[in-house]
């Protein structure tokens, strides 16, 4: 059995994983459980390790995977980190295809190249690869490709440097979304959408970087995270 405040952890961090293939952190953890301190998340995140709901990714800045949810609650878990890796093979198309054999699930999403968790560079233009990605990840309609992340801005939201995201195609972003902006036509990067006093604030998920606030017509927005892929 979950106590209350366990069992509102492991929903937050399920629904922040669905929502942006990444968990909150600890301060977000903290927030929204209303604790006084990060030490009682430590705890719950502990106890709810110790009783196989969650696993801590090792070497990984604040990266959880869930496991398993209560029986209750199965039939809305979906995760949303996946073990493995890019497979590097020919690829142009634009669209997803379905992948055969054990990955008929899995549909291949064209890697356009790498996106920026740090300095922005230029934009992406080119397929590199191609990756299976599960179905479960792809969040609605529409297009869908994957980038492969250079630099640790977003490391502190759960996103490390060589991680493979996975993005939706839209032009349109939430306060909160983590997208990938392209800057004045020639910049590509991921950060965390937000407007700000008629701005648009491109956030930074580590305090190493500044926020960086820019004029509306300065940024537009080619899409937004909806899962994570990780190699080991």
């Amino acid at each position: 059995m979950l106590t209350r405040k366990q069992l509102e952890l492991l929903e937050l961090i399920q629904t922040r994983l669905q929502r942006d293939g990444v968990p909150p952190s600890f301060d977000e953890m903290k927030d929204a459980l209303n604790l006084r301190s990060k030490s009682g998340i430590h705890r719950l995140i502990t106890a709810l390790e110790e009783r196989g709901f969650i696993r801590r990714l090792a070497h990984r800045a604040r990266a959880i995977e869930v496991i398993r949810m209560p029986e209750s609650m199965e039939q809305r878990f979906t995760p949303r980190v996946v073990e493995g890796g890019a497979r590097p093979r020919p690829a142009r198309q634009q669209q997803a295809a379905p992948s055969s054999g054990q990955e008929a699930q899995a549909m291949e999403l064209p890697v356009m190249g790498r996106i920026a968790a740090g300095t922005p560079i230029e934009a992406i233009s080119e397929i590199s690869h191609s990756v299976a990605v599960p179905g479960s990840l792809l969040s609605g309609k529409g297009q869908h490709f994957a980038l492969e992340v250079q630099g640790d801005s977003m490391i502190d939201a759960g996103i490390n440097d060589g991680d493979i995201v996975v993005i939706r195609e839209q032009d349109t972003a939430e306060n909160g979304d983590i997208v990938v902006a392209l800057v004045d036509g020639h910049e590509a990067t991921l950060k965390r959408f937000r407007r700000q006093r008629g701005m648009i604030a491109l956030e930074a998920a580590n305090p190493d970087y500044e926020t960086r606030l820019l004029r509306d017509d300065q940024v537009q927005v080619q899409g937004r995270l909806v899962g994570l892929i990780r190699s080991y």
